[in-house]
């Protein structure tokens, strides 16, 4: 039974052909991981050897998680996507359950202010990492299901709306603002993708950029932080120290940047700086060519992942198409928002930078959706679950096409 989820063998991994992946997108994943460990060494020593007495403290840790990461990603390789779909409701629930747990006292572990992790005796699991690869899991099954009253009716168009703001309202309870724009931005895109009309999508922008306005109103802090970010030399010292710290590393990276490891800035002047502002001091030791470089690498999976979405779909496999867009715009989010942070041009928001940033949780997921996309490109270019095609086993003793 346990290993019933696995089934039909073969897989991209275990297939007439051997290992049948796609290897540009793997590469582009692979180098950010990478990359991400060799800044996150460099980011966290100096930290890491006042609170722990070994420079390398965060660099191990994170090792863990890339292999755990890795591993996640080969065991969704096995899993049909077919079966993803069918568990789409069961996901959803275990999503709405954990944001709950995450809440409850004695449960929910409280870092800097925010109640965003469970934690456990060596590490901790952040429920809105999951909570959106979840829904995007869910919504895509319900495009599937519900194609023409999305795309005819205002019912349609509404129902995802009853399961999105609840968990909307669950995140930023937390609070976690950020999460839940990534979340809500990659839902609307997988709408918009799914047939949703111009001008109920353009109601539906409306609406967003009014809620958006509100919440940044309801809590002081947020609307410091807008404040703060047009002009964070104002209050140096205070509430633009974080930002003021990120463009003095920008500015002294300068062209090639002074050297791997000669950041001055994460010796305790710029704080988190292997998690949510692993970019700048990558932008003070790389400079300019090596952020751009960095830059080039993440616009390359995340494009790679909508073609993806795009051969799927051409192979009318909308569900795998619609989950791979959702998935791709999921780390489009998160690429903006960090790097936007980084650079000034968003408030400060405290927001992982998929593959780069330390944290378990999102490295882990991100692999596991690496594993996802991997096995939706397989199944898309094989024809597995394809509406005109029955899959055999010894369909995949032929060579086919590999053309892209």
């Amino acid at each position: 039974m346990i290993f019933g989820i696995f089934k039909p063998y073969p897989s991209p991994l275990i297939s007439g052909r051997g290992v049948d992946l796609d290897f540009p997108l793997l590469a582009g994943c692979l180098a950010l991981l990478g990359l991400g460990l060799v800044m996150i060494t460099s980011a966290s020593s100096e930290v890491a050897a006042v609170q722990s007495g070994n420079p390398l403290y965060h660099m191990f840790r994170h090792l863990v998680y890339v292999v755990l990461g890795l591993g996640a990603g080969v065991m969704t390789m096995f899993v049909p996507i077919a079966t993803w779909q069918r568990m789409g409701y069961l996901m959803l629930i275990g999503a709405f359950g954990l944001l709950v747990m995450v809440l409850i006292p004695g449960i929910g572990r409280e870092v800097n202010g925010s109640m965003r992790w469970i934690g456990f005796s060596f590490f901790n699991v952040q429920p809105s990492e999951i909570a959106k690869v979840f829904v995007v899991i869910y919504l895509a099954g319900y495009l599937v299901r519900r194609q023409t009253e999305v795309r005819e009716s205002w019912m349609g168009f509404f129902k995802p709306f009853i399961v999105l703001l609840p968990m909307a309202g669950l995140l930023l309870m937390e609070p976690d603002f950020g999460a839940t724009v990534v979340m809500m931005g990659a839902a609307a895109a997988m709408l918009f993708l799914g047939g949703v009309g111009l001008f109920r999508f353009s109601l539906m922008v409306v609406l967003a950029v009014v809620s958006v306005v509100v919440l940044v109103q309801a809590q002081p802090y947020r609307m410091a932080r807008l404040i703060t970010f047009t002009d964070p030399w104002s209050d140096q010292f205070g509430s633009g120290y974080q930002l003021t710290q990120a463009l003095i590393a920008f500015g002294r990276g300068e062209w090639l940047g002074v050297g791997l490891g000669n950041s001055v800035q994460k010796q305790f002047y710029l704080p988190e700086a292997h998690t949510d502002f692993v970019f700048s001091v990558l932008a003070e030791e790389l400079g300019v060519v090596g952020s751009l470089l960095t830059i080039g690498l993440f616009v390359f999976v995340t494009i790679r992942a909508l073609y993806i979405g795009l051969w799927a779909e051409k192979a009318k496999q909308f569900f795998a198409a619609y989950m791979a867009f959702g998935l791709a715009f999921l780390w489009i989010g998160q690429f903006l928002i960090n790097i936007g942070v980084n650079v000034g041009l968003l408030p400060t928001k405290g927001l992982t930078l998929p593959f780069l940033s330390y944290g378990g949780s999102s490295l882990v997921i991100c692999c596991a959706c690496v594993g996802l996309l991997l096995r939706i490109e397989w199944e898309s270019r094989t024809h597995l679950g394809s509406e005109e095609h029955e899959f055999k086993e010894s369909d995949f003793a032929e060579e086919t096409n590999h053309g892209r």
